[in-house]
């Protein structure tokens, strides 16, 4: 029986040492090459942890660019009071990258499902390095990933997960793109607007981080930043500085480039309502894959590319190939290559990215690129396997063939 498949041993100690050695990284045990990621925990995480836990958000430091439950992921290390901050944090991604695992393994046991999923996962999130573990996204990634496994079994459920990865982190509220029942809606809306009162009585500031976001500017590493990377070759004078909490270019044109850049992430949503309105075809991975491909364009448009959001795609990639049906098999391989370079560019050579040299530029070219392509090939396979192709008009001989009073 399907439900009775034996646990794929290999594939649990294949998990079991990539994680030790994340862990190894992110305790220092092992030295990974470039600068230290764990620095976001250690100092920034650490610092709003305090902030937080006086009762209020950071409202005046416009690092904080996160909706209001992310705080509860700041906070999170108090679970473990044994284990000093960092320590505890690093435990916690740990079991939430289990989580994934578990969940990933569970639903690869259902009729027309498969372990592709699981093992997209347990590949892919070591190839991004300490990175994987020194930020909270993979604590999104296992809530979004739950929400798009309930899926249309569970339409509530998977509403209010949604909801909450969404206060997590904006991203998760794309799960949507592919819902149909009316269900998931009303409890994704519901959930949410219970939760952001809950988080805006509790505490002030629970959406200064939207105004902090709006100020942000063309990060080093996005798709825009190529401009000025080229431009910098041919005596560009603009400058690469640590703002909003990320290194980012400054100077002429650069907010041109980010207003480009938002046009494009409008374009990409005008196509994602076009696609919904043109559905018709809905099979159940159908949900998975709307969901990563709405990640994937608004990654690839968007003014910042941080690697740990490669996490997010990892994680749908590994949902969509849990269907047996799922084309999105080649969009995700692109990704896992994504993620190759992404290490390479951060942290392992990010001096050569921000110097903008031929190695810097040529790998943020790559990874880029792999994003871009991987964002068109899994559109159009979305679009051709859920959008109805009017009937085409028989011809004569096709007509003379027709049985009378057909």
């Amino acid at each position: 029986m399907t439900g009775s498949r034996r646990l794929p041993c290999g594939l649990l100690a294949l998990w079991g040492a990539t994680r030790l050695l994340l862990l190894l990284f992110v305790f220092k045990v092992f030295v990974f090459p470039g600068p230290d990621v764990t620095g976001d925990v250690s100092v920034i995480y650490h610092g709003w942890y305090g902030t937080l836990r006086a009762g209020t958000y950071p409202l005046h430091d416009v690092t904080w660019q996160y909706p209001p439950a992310a705080a509860l992921a700041i906070l999170s290390p108090a679970l473990l009071p044994f284990l000093d901050y960092s320590s505890a944090f690093f435990v916690l991604a740990l079991l939430a990258d289990l989580v994934v695992l578990a969940l990933l393994l569970h639903a690869g046991t259902r009729p027309g499902r498969t372990w592709r999923g699981a093992r997209v996962w347990v590949v892919g999130l070591p190839l991004l390095g300490p990175t994987a573990y020194a930020r909270y996204d993979v604590m999104v990634t296992a809530v979004a990933v739950a929400a798009l496994l309930a899926g249309s079994r569970h339409p509530r459920a998977m509403g209010a997960l949604t909801a909450f990865a969404a206060l997590l982190k904006v991203w998760p509220a794309l799960l949507l793109l592919g819902a149909r029942r009316r269900a998931a809606w009303a409890w994704a809306a519901g959930t949410g607007l219970v939760l952001a009162a809950g988080f805006a009585l509790a505490m002030p500031g629970a959406f200064a981080f939207l105004t902090f976001q709006r100020d942000r500017g063309t990060e080093v590493e996005s798709l825009g930043a190529l401009v000025f990377h080229v431009a910098r070759q041919f005596g560009w004078d603009g400058e690469v500085l640590l703002n909003y909490g990320s290194v980012e270019f400054l100077g002429p044109y650069v907010g041109a480039v980010s207003h480009a850049a938002l046009a494009l992430s409008g374009v990409a949503f005008a196509w994602l309502l076009l696609w919904r309105v043109r559905a018709r075809r809905f099979a159940p991975h159908t949900l998975a894959d709307a969901a990563f491909v709405g990640v994937l364009m608004f990654t690839a448009t968007s003014r910042v590319i941080s690697p740990q959001y490669m996490v997010w795609l990892v994680g749908l990639a590994a949902v969509c190939l849990c269907f047996r049906a799922s084309r999105m098999g080649l969009p995700a391989v692109m990704v896992l290559v994504a993620c190759c370079v992404t290490v390479l560019e951060f942290p392992i050579w990010f001096g050569h990215v921000v110097a903008s040299d031929w190695l810097g530029v040529t790998l943020l070219f790559v990874r880029n690129g792999l994003l871009v392509l991987a964002a068109l090939l899994a559109a159009v396979e979305l679009w051709r396997e859920t959008v109805v192709v009017r009937d085409r008009v028989p011809g004569p001989a096709e007509r003379a063939k027709e049985p009378l009073g057909s």
